[in-house]
């Protein structure tokens, strides 16, 4: 069953602030949010758990762009949504 993770829990999972994590957001190397309301947001955790796994991995940033993009393609969204 897919989870959607508000920011305080993605945060928490992630391990970091969200000035840092929306700058990782910017350079593709941390998933985007999905819309889940007019005025809310939410991450699929399996995607933050991906992206975490691969740094885990010692993935390059490289690796982990081409990853998000994956995930982000999966979703249905092009490269630049």
């Amino acid at each position: 069953m897919a989870r959607l993770l508000r920011l305080r829990p993605m945060l928490d999972k992630g391990g970091n602030t969200r000035s840092p994590t929306y700058k990782l957001m910017s350079a593709g190397l941390w998933p985007r949010p999905v819309k889940i309301g007019p005025r809310a947001v939410a991450w699929p955790e399996h995607e933050v758990d991906a992206v975490i796994a691969a740094r885990i991995a010692g993935k390059s940033d490289d690796e982990v762009r081409a990853l998000v993009a994956k995930l982000h393609a999966a979703r249905g969204e092009g490269a630049a949504s």
